[in-house]
């Protein structure tokens, strides 16, 4: 193996280190990474026509990758207004997974919130886990932009943001 090779390696194993015993000790971190919505595999119970556009409730599953690594079950309702060429998203979701490699944590968010500028595909939003159903107590708010579709016509997107670790003990 090159040098440079153990070097990046070496820097890998250290920042992995770092982010598990911030884990282990409590404190926030910045986290950042990459995912798609499996929209081609979205479960659609109703449309219900609106003067403006259409009202949609879905299920769908988001996978995450980068620091935040794993699956997204949400229930979404879409309000889509022809009009004004805007899809707005809200729901409720759950994130199955692991946080900078933590133990696997489960997260529930109710207050998740996506716009989406139909004319230009312009997308952007917010996430809130921040309520804790498994694992190690986390709590993570992210940005979402959209970066456009994958080559399978999924939309893709990249996320920053912080997670919050409580420190060992702590209710």
């Amino acid at each position: 193996m090159s040098i440079a090779a153990r070097l990046v390696v070496g820097v890998l194993a250290v920042a992995l280190c770092e982010s598990s015993a911030r884990a282990a000790t409590g404190g926030t971190i910045r986290v950042k990474g990459t995912g798609y919505d499996r929209l081609n595999d979205a479960v659609v119970h109703s449309k219900q026509k609106t003067v403006t556009g259409m009202i949609q409730r879905s299920t769908e599953i988001v996978v995450l990758n980068g620091d935040l690594r794993g699956r997204v079950l949400y229930q979404v309702t879409s309000v889509i207004d022809d009009k004004a060429g805007t899809l707005v998203n809200t729901g409720n979701q759950v994130f199955s997974g692991t946080v900078a490699g933590s133990a696997p944590v489960m997260l529930y968010d109710s207050r998740f919130r996506f716009y989406v500028n139909l004319k230009t595909g312009e997308e952007h939003g917010s996430v809130y886990l921040t309520d804790h159903i498994a694992g190690p107590r986390v709590q993570c708010e992210l940005h979402v932009i959209g970066t456009g579709k994958r080559a399978d016509g999924n939309p893709a997107f990249k996320y920053t943001g912080t997670c919050t670790f409580a420190s060992k003990g702590a209710a």
